[in-house]
């Protein structure tokens, strides 16, 4: 039965949405390590899900429906895929506070042993109150950072030293990023994985590592690495500039990895150069997690061409959710799980369902079910179509 989508123009046109899955979303591979891919360690950063019962408002703490969100981690693990708990598409920053972020990095961590999943987590400082008037100084942001990451340590997880709003405010110049990671990167128990979030995902992070000057900074970022090879993991680079990434690449030292955050450009930065290539850390992998594990096992096998043909198709959806304001990315990301069957409705912490209009919405539905995306393609219409009759759109 044809949907009628709104337009951008304002408008209504037609969209027969498809009857079958695509094969992967019906046939996990198998849980936890056992059906890890190989070539590549691959994270998918995963959502929050809210309890919608809840009385809350947009400025308060989130209310986090535990057991769905946590089922949504096992559907990630069953796929093989790594989870990245409590980044930015848990929304740290954006509806979920340090003590929500704090209890879903204990009971993640306490799921993924069960499991035998792969999880690292997210250590920031957004413990720390943002005051324009009075900015946290480096010893609070310092002391901040050695909270979380000794709770994530603490929990049993590998540690992401996610980029700082207070530590961006609190730095005059590259030499108080120099010190405060060396700090953090001495006592760390284990590798971490160091953050470069661009200001794309977060206006407050503009000039990180001491400039607005990229070249700049991006000297500043290595010279962190080189003084701790072997207290990092790898980095994490969320920058949507493949050619930076690629560069930036290069330039690690052995044995640190590079983990693409770039949901532009994932599919040729993932396969690589032919000397060099990315790991993943993406949030467009929480909507995508079938096809992403299909086409990195593809990849496994060194069929290159394959792995392009499953995961190419996917970057007009990537680029869709991300496309600016990028940190609303959150609000599609959260509608596809819902139109999946992941949870029981699209609801947000701090109201964010509301961040994009319907428009973009429409064509995020139209996009995922292209690609097959959703289990049951008339679980996922009806949806939609009640989320359609909400905004006036008759049948």
């Amino acid at each position: 039965m044809t949907l009628r989508l709104p337009t951008p123009g304002g408008g209504l046109r037609g969209y027969e949405p498809r009857r079958e899955p695509a094969p992967a979303v019906l046939a996990p591979a198998g849980g936890g390590a056992a059906g890890a891919p190989r070539s590549r360690t691959v994270h998918a950063a995963a959502h929050v899900v809210v309890d919608p019962f809840a009385d809350t408002t947009p400025d308060g703490p989130a209310a986090v429906d535990w057991e769905a969100t946590l089922a949504f981690r096992r559907h990630l693990w069953s796929h093989g895929l790594g989870v990245a708990e409590a980044m930015d598409t848990a929304q740290r920053g954006m509806g979920l506070d340090w003590k929500g972020a704090a209890e879903l990095i204990r009971r993640s961590a306490a799921e993924a042993r069960a499991e035998g999943g792969l999880l690292v987590c997210g250590a920031g400082t957004d413990q720390l109150a943002a005051d324009p008037a009075r900015p946290a100084s480096l010893a609070e942001v310092r002391s901040a950072y050695e909270e979380q990451l000794a709770l994530v340590e603490d929990a049993g997880a590998r540690a992401v030293l996610m980029a700082s709003r207070a530590l961006a405010a609190a730095a005059r110049g590259p030499e108080d990023y120099l010190e405060v990671y060396g700090h953090l990167l001495r006592q760390a128990r284990e590798p971490v994985i160091l953050h470069w979030l661009g200001p794309m995902f977060d206006p407050a992070l503009e000039g990180y590592w001491g400039g607005a000057d990229l070249d700049r900074a991006t000297e500043t970022f290595l010279e962190v690495i080189a003084a701790h090879p072997d207290k990092v993991d790898g980095v994490k680079v969320s920058l949507l500039d493949a050619g930076r990434e690629t560069d930036l690449r290069r330039r690690l030292p052995d044995g640190v990895r590079c983990y693409t955050g770039d949901d532009f450009h994932y599919p040729e930065l993932i396969a690589g150069d032919g000397r060099h290539f990315s790991h993943a850390l993406l949030g467009i992998f929480d909507p995508l997690a079938p096809l992403a594990a299909e086409a990195v096992r593809v990849l496994d096998t060194g069929d290159e061409a394959g792995f392009r043909a499953v995961l190419d198709p996917t970057v007009a959806l990537s680029r869709h959710l991300f496309a600016p304001p990028t940190r609303y990315y959150k609000t599609g990301v959260v509608l596809l799980a819902w139109l999946a069957g992941h949870q029981e409705h699209f609801t947000m912490a701090g109201g964010l369902q509301s961040a994009r209009s319907l428009p973009h919405l429409a064509r995020a539905y139209e996009l995922a079910d292209g690609l097959g995306l959703f289990p049951d393609p008339g679980l996922a219409e009806d949806r939609m179509r009640h989320l359609l009759a909400v905004h006036g759109v008759a049948p």
